[in-house]
């Protein structure tokens, strides 16, 4: 009886000695490489308003100022429909509709998309595209024949970082 109980207390020890000894956490090591980050929309917090977007808009597209009239025919339009998305995306197409907007040319976009990325960010959004928007829209540019230079503007001008300055 004594050796049972002399084996049993051996045999819980071995497995006391042996269950500390392996559970050891090892440290895990991540070789990350230190990169400088930068965010996108850290300074626009404030909704533009109605009147603010359509004047910036109007600016964007014909790259001259809008007159007060017609910023108030173009106001009652937003509340006689109601819904603001719906209304700023009528009042996007018009404008692309218009024959005195000033955009590039398509050949001028697939020629030099790069270029014209940068510009468009700077003129939309005030800001240098990131690698990753660079790379996203030169691939979409190069790979999507039916890509045209309005939908590219109708999309930042949609965006929701448009809405904010």
């Amino acid at each position: 009886m004594i050796m049972q109980g002399s084996k049993r207390l051996l045999l819980i020890g071995l497995v006391i000695i042996l269950g500390l000894s392996s559970c050891r956490k090892e440290k895990d090591i991540y070789e990350v490489n230190p990169e400088e980050l930068q965010l996108v929309e850290t300074s626009k917090f404030k909704l533009k308003t109605v009147n603010q977007y359509v004047a910036i808009l109007y600016a964007n597209l014909f790259q001259e100022a809008l007159s007060a009239n017609k910023l108030v025919e173009i106001n009652r339009l937003f509340e006689a429909i109601g819904d603001d998305q719906v209304a700023k995306e009528i009042l996007i197409s018009n404008f692309m509709n218009d024959p005195s907007v000033v955009l590039p040319s398509d050949t001028d976009m697939r020629s030099d998309p790069e270029t014209f990325i940068y510009e468009t960010y700077v003129r939309f959004l005030i800001r240098r595209p990131t690698e990753a928007e660079q790379t996203y829209f030169m691939n979409l540019i190069n790979t999507n024949s039916d890509i045209t230079v309005e939908l590219i503007y109708f999309s930042f001008a949609i965006s929701d970082e448009y809405e904010y300055y």
